[in-house]
């Protein structure tokens, strides 16, 4: 194991675990969420980058496209959750009242 696949593994676990115990209000979700799919792009790019193909070269702004999407479409979540229960919470918003 390189010591570049060492660094992303352990950075997108740490996100992982972030998201998995310390999710709390809905933002710290969010952020873990974002810093795993920033370091899948990241990697996703190195590995393009390594295997010098053209054919798997639009994959990572795929991905970086979809995590941006996912980066509004929560952020717009967090909104709403905030103007209707007034706070972010995950323990006070109950999925059965949506």
């Amino acid at each position: 194991m390189t010591p570049a696949h060492f660094a992303f593994s352990s950075a997108f676990m740490l996100g992982l675990t972030g998201l998995a115990f310390h999710r709390a209000h809905l933002l710290s979700a969010l952020l873990c969420l974002e810093g795993m799919m920033l370091t899948l792009f990241i990697a996703l790019s190195i590995w393009t980058l390594q295997l010098g193909t053209l054919t798997s070269s639009s994959a990572p702004i795929l991905l970086l496209a979809f995590s941006a999407c996912e980066a509004s479409a929560g952020l717009a979540l967090l909104v709403a959750a905030t103007r209707t229960h007034g706070t972010t919470r995950l323990q006070s918003l109950n999925l059965l009242q949506c």
